[in-house]
């Protein structure tokens, strides 16, 4: 006969079970956006997970930032097909335009500029994403028209598109 495990929920995680951490981090993300200082020192107190731990895995998983991101998330493809249709022509138009290397987010804190390894949309390429909009068969002077309708947007306070959360372009 198979025991079954429990979960639990209040510290997130199996009974009697280590683990805890990751989903610790991911909603503290969550609430601020990045991975604070003062929060990491928080679950430290709470959970008793030494400092070092918390920022091992902090540091580890690419999915945890210690550093605020901006309004906006732009993520350059740089997958095969993107690479060989552009994509390092792309990432530099964005940086030169935003003012920004990838990895940062601009003064005003309203892009972010990442390069991923691929986005899936290899038939686009070369393919941006930003936030949940798509991008693809861009050019370099695309990716500043796009930008700068972002920029207009957050005057605007809203995001360009089509309000479905389909590719805007």
């Amino acid at each position: 006969m198979q025991t079954h495990r429990r979960y639990n929920f209040k510290n997130h995680h199996f009974a009697g079970e280590e683990g805890h951490l990751i989903p610790l981090l991911q909603q503290a993300q969550a609430e601020d956006g990045y991975l604070r200082r003062e929060r990491l020192e928080q679950i430290h107190r709470e959970s008793g997970i030494p400092l070092s731990q918390i920022y091992g895995v902090a540091t580890f998983y690419a999915q945890f930032r210690l550093k605020p991101v901006g309004k906006y998330l732009l993520r350059v493809c740089h997958g095969t097909a993107c690479h060989v249709s552009g994509a390092n022509a792309i990432s530099k138009t964005a940086e030169d335009y935003l003012k920004i290397a990838t990895g940062d987010t601009t003064a005003d804190r309203l892009f972010t500029l990442e390069t991923v390894s691929c986005l899936g949309c290899c038939s686009l390429a070369p393919v941006v994403m930003i936030d949940q909009a798509t991008h693809g068969n861009l050019e370099p002077s695309d990716v500043k028209n796009i930008l700068r309708k972002y920029k207009k947007a957050a005057g605007d306070a809203g995001a360009p598109g089509n309000g479905n959360g389909e590719a805007a372009s």
